[in-house]
């Protein structure tokens, strides 16, 4: 009967998230061709390309020099011109939203591009390009590039390019999770010293207290029509986590990338993370990991067919991907010792993606070791009761969770998804997965930790989710809500590896630009993000030393706070 509550309010849910499809407007690209006089040009050739350079489409102008491209997916691109007896013209950084967009091109002719050098030798210390050849302009623009394998092309920016630097600071609070509990801050810096590089740092802490920081240092650099490079380090400290003699756990990880086009419809993806923790105190304890990674996928027009092996098992903490954390491997402990969360996950996926919707289809085979476990403790009356817990689990005592280590497990299954654009903005996917994940089976008598925890078993289960987000007009309120249903029993995720995976259960993120006496936007935000609102999915055990363990595979949690970018 519950089983079928759930069912009918999934499908409910779907309902109202299809019922708004039909209607959706595709967005779309027009403008026109004239030479430096103002003439129009008939007959230019006029190609949409990705930011990769790849080809999208490709029109011709008609007599007043007009094109257009129509049901275009929104996002970023490039625009070129291209007619006898003049430069091809390149229009970078053309955002193109749930509308029209307009965008007029200049040709030029190479005399007329000439008059636009430099006036005087750019000095030693002065940018650095990634481009085989570039001329620029007296304030440092680059005007004339030679593409590599490719022709010399006119380049203007759109009047909607991203800032070069941007900072943004955070003040949060956060109950529910694992190492993050009571007020944060958080400071991130975005740099981006060249078209090509982008920098980012980040930080975060818990004033007036000896409690964990965080911090990120990243790196990418884009290698034009070869690729691009990246990397980023991440350092956690947690002085109030424990396991066993144990006290205050650290973590360091580099995560280092590189992306490779082997051609017009192959690209490539590899990389890992190296990470090193420790566990101090009387009986410290460090480990070592290294985490591969590859993918590669061969596209033929809208539909790509890629393989992906990963070993980093992924984490649902979605202020994380909002606020540009780093990814880091979970750790948990097993008789004191740490213990790090990996596994071997191996898939063929089929991908479809047009200019209002998308779907996908992936088979996979995991093997997971060590599954961090995570529980709520409601310690006992007796003196040696947090000892207990501590002794087989990594505790967090500021927000009584522990994560302990479960037993080994292989899994075989297949996700399923489809997405959908819906007017003003919004998006709905839906997904289903299946595969095997762990349960814990009820106990009627007492029992020590580590007996519960072992009593653990790998289960096939099956999944549900839909998930909404958008922005709303007028109020610009970035929004996400988002349910997966699960069987109550699973305490681990089921397909842990599927890409852009939610939370389990009832999820709600919202993001609201603040304006002060009615000016324009400040650069001020609010956000709240709460994970598992319903508090679903939990599975309470009573251990012989009087504590209360409640494991659930998506703790309840909120947090919340201002934010302010510049």
């Amino acid at each position: 009967m519950k089983h079928r509550v759930h069912l009918a309010c999934f499908t409910v849910l779907i309902a109202l998230g299809v019922a708004p499809v039909y209607g959706a407007s595709p967005a779309s690209v027009k403008g026109s061709v004239r030479d430096s006089a103002g003439a129009p040009q008939i007959g230019a050739i006029v190609q949409l390309l990705r930011p990769n350079f790849s080809v999208v489409a490709t029109v011709y102008t008609d007599a007043d020099g007009r094109f257009a491209f129509s049901h275009i997916r929104p996002g970023r691109y490039e625009l070129k011109a291209m007619a006898a007896s003049f430069l091809p013209s390149l229009r970078q950084n053309v955002r193109v939203r749930h509308k029209t967009s307009v965008v007029d091109l200049t040709l030029n002719t190479l005399f007329e591009a000439i008059q636009w050098l430099p006036s005087k030798p750019r000095q030693g210390n002065a940018q650095r390009d990634d481009w085989v050849w570039t001329l620029r302009s007296a304030a440092n623009r680059p005007l004339l590039r030679w593409l590599e394998n490719g022709p010399l092309v006119v380049v203007s920016d759109g009047s909607g390019s991203a800032p070069k630097l941007k900072a943004r600071i955070m003040a949060t609070g956060a109950a529910g999770t694992f190492g993050e509990n009571g007020q944060r801050y958080t400071a991130a810096l975005e740099d981006t010293p060249t078209g090509s590089s982008e920098l980012l740092a980040r930080v975060d802490f818990s004033p007036n207290s000896t409690a964990g920081m965080e911090s990120m240092l990243g790196f990418r650099q884009d290698l034009g029509f070869a690729g691009s490079v990246q990397s980023v380090a991440s350092v956690t400290v947690q002085p109030q986590v424990s396991s066993g003699q144990g006290q205050g756990f650290s973590e360091a990880a580099i995560r280092s990338s590189e992306t490779l086009h082997l051609g017009p419809t192959l690209d490539a993806e590899v990389g890992a993370t190296q990470l090193v923790a420790h566990l101090g105190g009387s009986s410290p304890d460090t480990v070592t990991a290294a985490l591969p990674y590859a993918q590669v996928g061969w596209t033929s027009g809208n539909s790509t067919i890629g393989y992906r092996m990963a070993t980093l098992v992924p984490s649902d903490e979605p202020m994380n991907a909002t606020e540009s954390a780093a990814p880091m491997p979970r750790l948990s402990a097993r008789n004191g010792k740490l213990m790090v969360e990996r596994g071997m996950h191996q898939e063929i996926g089929w991908t479809r993606q047009t200019d209002d919707s998308g779907m996908s289809v992936v088979f996979y085979a995991d093997r997971i070791d060590n599954p961090a476990m995570e529980a709520m403790s409601l310690l006992g009356t007796g003196a040696t009761a947090g000892a207990h817990l501590e002794s087989a689990a990594l505790v967090d005592n500021p927000s009584g969770l522990l994560r302990a280590t479960g037993p080994d497990f292989s899994s075989t299954g297949f996700v399923a998804s489809y997405e959908h654009r819906m007017p003003g903005n919004n998006d709905m996917r839906l997904s289903y997965a299946n595969g095997e994940a762990l349960v814990m089976p009820v106990q009627s008598q007492p029992a020590t930790l580590a007996q519960v925890v072992s009593s653990a078993q790998a289960r096939h289960a099956q999944t549900y989710t839909l998930s909404l987000s958008g922005t709303l007009d007028g109020t610009k309120t970035r929004w996400r809500a988002s349910y997966r249903w699960q069987p109550d029993s699973t305490v681990t995720a089921v397909a842990p590896y599927a890409v852009d995976a939610v939370g389990p259960y009832l999820n709600v993120y919202v993001r609201q630009p603040i304006r002060l006496r009615g000016s324009g936007s400040t650069g001020f935000e609010a956000l709240i993000d709460v994970s598992n609102l319903l508090a679903e999915g939990y599975r309470p055990y009573l251990l012989n030393n009087g504590s209360l363990l409640v494991f659930a595979q998506g703790q309840r949690s909120i947090r919340g706070g201002l934010a302010f970018t510049f």
